[in-house]
């Protein structure tokens, strides 16, 4: 049992960070290289390696190599459902707070 949660906390600390949020909704419906993830989140080629990273040794994505080309994809397509269901339940959370 103390495996699994150190598992999912893992899991749920790499998702913690909205960059990475952002990385993974960019590669989760085709694989994209670098440059096309900075390119199309205007953030920097260092932090989006570092990110990169951090999801590989999530296991959240995966690496493709094609050619010189290396082009990272989503690992299973249920890191997008899992994201899509948290983000219903902030905003569940959201509507349902009331103010002090």
């Amino acid at each position: 049992m103390e495996s699994d949660t150190r598992a999912i906390a893992a899991i749920c600390k790499c998702l913690s960070d909205e960059n990475r949020l952002r990385i993974l909704q960019t590669i989760g419906l085709e694989k994209r290289s670098v440059s096309q993830i900075v390119e199309y989140l205007e953030l920097s080629q260092p932090l989006i390696s570092h990110h990169l990273k951090e999801l590989r040794r999530s296991h959240l994505v995966k690496v493709e190599r094609e050619g010189p080309f290396v082009y990272y994809h989503i690992s299973n397509e249920g890191i997008l459902h899992l994201i899509g269901r948290i983000n219903g339940l902030a905003e569940e959370l959201i509507e349902s707070h009331e103010p002090f």
